[in-house]
């Protein structure tokens, strides 16, 4: 598997407005799933086939982790599909440098399980990781024994990890920052349960909490239980392994399908989305009951999702707690409401790939938008009309697809030409996004 960045496009594209949107889009592998599987995949005892992993700058920087941590992959010719050898919990390699890009879904995970197993390990990434906050899993893995420091500014990466002396019985972690917090050690946690039941309890609101049900769900897939008080406590009992369960497949991305199910919303349709359903573990797929507040019409089944447009699109006032990287969809979705939408209890947009909240209301208002910016809520008025503008992107593959739905035509609103800066910040999870929207939009785009 080749990194795919740099090579499909320019430095811009230019989107020109879209009078209709139809078709079906066959969604590439969920980048959350990807990442947890390998990892999963990696502790197991056994071999396991992995179907449709998803092919981005994210996936190759674990899959790259796990070769230098001396776990044996490969990939199947033409395909997506990779065969994972197991270590057994405890990886081959136990000294090693590991470039972490801006993948949270890697580093986050990794940390802990290599805090867990013990050895000596530094963790960097670009720029942009080095500003995202870790510190709340550190301090809850150090408080149990583990021996993890900071190289660079406290609470952030660089790491570097050195074997400790674990006492795990019971653990904390904040919740109100990024659940992928919890998820690296529920992940972990089985590591760390060899003699006594480990219990990780959670400080405070858990945010993103369907994030959690998709590490739960995999977990057990890989073979191990976790009993749990609500939101508030985990336990995993002493003595449970990884075990590979053979053979999984990974989902279509629910965050991706977000773009494609709301041009649907805004520009006609009938547009289809396929490798995800009503069956799905991603609490993204929750995104359309805010398009059907909005008034979209949506229909699936077990595999697809499929939207068309009823009319203008009402406006919204909802928290998007649970859903926060879709809710990027809503805010661009919202230029085409029939008046002010507000997005809620969204303070985690300030710690992702970019201050996601800071970033929206800035490109918003070049479109015309008038544009409320809260700690944690977003207030988007639509204009009368769009304006022609130039989107930055943040080096964020979800700005990048999000703004590219301002070129739909609307029921009451026309779009407009965009321009899009930088667009092969999308290898990040969905790396022939633009080159899908053409097909989408019947135009040709490169």
């Amino acid at each position: 598997m080749t990194s795919q960045r740099k090579q499909h496009y320019p430095k811009y594209i230019d989107l020109h407005p879209v009078a209709r949107v139809q078709g079906t889009v066959r969604l590439p592998g969920s980048k959350s799933i990807s990442n947890r599987t390998l990892l999963l995949a990696a502790l197991a005892n056994g071999s396991t086939e992995i179907l449709d992993l998803l092919a981005s700058d994210d996936t190759l920087v674990m899959l790259m982790a796990l070769k230098q941590l001396g776990v044996v992959w490969e990939q199947a010719e033409g395909t997506q599909t990779y065969t994972v050898q197991g270590s057994g919990g405890s990886f081959p390699v136990h000294q090693a440098d590991l470039f972490m890009g801006n993948a949270g879904t890697a580093i986050r995970p990794l940390t802990a399980a290599l805090a867990a197993m013990g050895g000596d390990y530094t963790l960097h990434g670009v720029a942009r990781m080095h500003e995202r906050p870790i510190g709340d899993l550190v301090d809850a893995l150090n408080a149990v024994g583990t021996r993890i420091a900071y190289t660079g500014v406290a609470g952030y990466p660089p790491l570097h990890i050195q074997r400790g002396q674990l006492h795990t019985q019971r653990m904390q972690v904040r919740g109100n920052v990024s659940s992928q917090f919890l998820t690296a050690l529920l992940m972990a946690a089985p590591l760390m349960a060899k003699h006594e039941a480990v219990t990780i309890e959670v400080i405070g609101e858990l945010i993103s909490k369907p994030y959690i049900e998709i590490t739960l769900n995999l977990m057990q897939r890989f073979g191990v239980t976790v009993e749990r008080n609500g939101w508030q406590s985990f336990t995993v009992a002493a003595g449970q392994q990884y075990q590979s369960p053979k053979i999984i497949h990974v989902e279509g991305d629910a965050s991706s399908a977000s773009y494609f199910l709301a041009a649907g919303a805004i520009a006609g349709g009938p547009l289809r989305v396929e490798g995800v359903g009503k069956n799905s573990i991603q609490g993204d797929v929750r995104f359309i009951e805010a398009l059907q507040q909005m008034g979209a019409t949506i229909t699936m089944g077990d595999n697809w999702i499929e939207s068309s447009s009823s009319g203008v699109l009402k406006a919204i006032d909802a928290d998007f707690n649970h859903i926060p990287d879709a809710a990027m969809t809503i805010a661009v979705a919202a230029l085409y409401a029939d008046g002010p939408s507000t997005l809620r209890n969204i303070a985690s947009w300030r710690v992702k790939e970019t201050d996601r909240l800071s970033a929206m209301a800035t490109e918003l208002r070049k479109l015309g938008a008038t544009i409320e910016e809260g700690s944690d809520y977003l207030r988007v008025t639509p204009p009368s009309q769009l304006q022609a503008a130039t989107i930055d992107t943040y080096d964020d593959h979800r700005m990048a697809m999000c703004f590219s739905l301002a070129a739909l035509d609307g029921a009451a609103l026309r779009g407009t030409t965009v321009r899009i800066n930088d667009p092969q910040c999308v290898a990040k999870t969905f790396p022939d996004y633009f080159t899908v929207f053409a097909q989408i939009a019947e135009q040709t785009l490169l």
